[in-house]
């Protein structure tokens, strides 16, 4: 599907009748059962047999001449952490394989499906979306595309669906973000991945692990696809994302925190980037943000994410806690030491940053970072706890950033095909997606120069 990898391009193809929509469903999965590719660790279950009904209906709609969605037709890939009506939702996870079947879909999935969008399964993923590196003992994990002889980590906990995107397996993936589990596989599978603010997309339907940080999000090739996926899942705008020149745009470079420790291959990407940008015009400051160390001492325990993840999951590790991921069920059970007044505690700092936030960068388009410290590591490096812990904190250093800030978020490759990816983060307050969105197109067009 890489001839037509965009969801512009793909609808246009099905407008014209170029292709079908079951052409491009045969398509998707002959991509997933590829047997030299990452198919059968991307996804978790496909569901070939619906997705051929469902494409073939639109056929003969489009045939018919009656009025279908511009997007009907359109195979995309669903995290493990939606319902699917008549599926079992298992998270990633084994401990749930005896649930109940979903009696219907999960909202933000069920909107997609409503514009005509074809579920071609559901992808592989973190155990219950509580790591940012990607492993899953369960199901396998699946390699990022970038040296797949060496075998590197795809991020988390979307893995799956950053890996369905790059390879194109499908133009569109659905995955969640609670600390960077859509912009870190984006930015270690060389994607685009967008994390909405908080609430915007309904959350009905997909498989919690905090209330007051989760939010879903979509990865694909392009901004634009980002945007039109997000508007159909949000319901509150039309996709179209107001047209920007990076001449005009007023960034604003964290230079607290978020620049420490970054490895040389990212550090130079990102100050390409930088330099690129600037010579396109757009207007880059310098903003001091120390409160930004405050978010490892308050998360140094888990913070808001372990204390309600722990509530979930505590009776169910009671139940069956031996069939957790190891690594999952520990991080989850250190939240047993936080107290109710730490958690009330962590609220209420979490609320002044926010306001800080919002106060500090007004007037600004949006705040830009690099998406992580690192490129993906060799899944062997991950051998031991101590290395899985020190990445998995790596990973996700920045991008919790936008999380516990409340804001919107997203990641742009700022690499070329061949080398080491990595992404590129424009960020901005609560509630600015569809300006974030114009922002983001502008820098895509800077950064694919770049690439090139």
């Amino acid at each position: 599907m890489k001839d037509m990898h965009t969801l512009e391009q793909l609808a246009a193809a099905l407008a014209s009748g170029r292709v079908s929509a079951r052409e491009l469903v045969e398509r998707s999965l002959a991509a997933i059962a590829d047997p030299a590719g990452e198919g059968a660790r991307a996804f978790i279950a496909v569901d070939a047999e619906g997705a051929r009904a469902a494409a073939d209906l639109i056929d003969r709609q489009r045939r018919a001449g009656r009025a279908v969605s511009r997007w009907a037709g359109i195979p995309f890939s669903s995290k493990d952490l939606f319902d699917l009506a008549g599926e079992v939702t298992r998270a990633g996870s084994k401990v749930l394989a005896d649930a109940p079947p979903a009696g219907a879909d999960a909202v933000a999935i069920a909107r997609l499906k409503a514009q005509g969008l074809i579920v071609i399964g559901r992808t592989n993923m973190t155990e219950f979306a509580y790591s940012g590196v990607g492993l899953n003992p369960h199901y396998g994990t699946p390699r990022s595309p970038h040296d797949r002889a060496t075998g590197r980590i795809p991020g988390g906990s979307s893995s799956g669906a950053g890996v369905s995107v790059a390879d194109g397996m499908v133009s569109l993936a659905i995955g969640t973000d609670t600390g960077g589990s859509c912009r870190v596989p984006a930015s270690y599978c060389g994607v685009v991945g967008y994390k909405s603010s908080h609430g915007r997309v309904p959350l009905t339907g997909c498989y919690p692990l905090s209330f007051s940080l989760d939010s879903i999000g979509p990865l694909a090739n392009t901004v634009a696809c980002c945007a039109r996926a997000d508007a159909i899942m949000a319901g509150d705008w039309d996709g179209e994302a107001p047209e920007r020149e990076a001449s005009g745009l007023r960034l604003a470079l964290l230079k607290d925190f978020v620049m420490d420790g970054l490895s040389p291959e990212v550090e130079r990407a990102f100050g390409s980037a930088l330099e690129a940008i600037a010579a396109a015009g757009a207007r880059i400051t310098e903003i001091g943000f120390p409160e930004l160390k405050e978010i490892p001492v308050l998360n140094s325990k888990g913070g808001i994410l372990a204390s309600e993840a722990w509530a979930f999951h505590r009776a169910t590790i009671a139940r069956a806690g031996a069939a957790y991921d190891p690594r999952v069920r520990a991080r989850l059970e250190m939240a047993q030491g936080i107290t109710a007044a730490d958690y009330l505690d962590y609220h209420a700092r979490r609320r002044e940053l926010i306001g800080l936030f919002a106060r500090r960068f007004e007037g600004l388009d949006a705040v830009i970072l690099p998406t992580t410290l690192n490129t993906p590591p060799a899944l062997a490096e991950l051998a031991e706890d101590r290395d899985y812990l020190k990445f998995n904190a790596m990973s996700l250093r920045n991008t919790t950033v936008g999380n516990f800030l409340n804001g919107c978020a997203i990641s742009l490759p700022m690499r070329g095909t061949g080398e080491a990816p990595c992404g590129f983060m424009a960020m901005a307050p609560w509630g600015r997606d569809r300006s974030l969105f114009g922002v983001a197109a502008a820098l895509e067009k800077v950064l694919s120069t770049v690439r090139s």
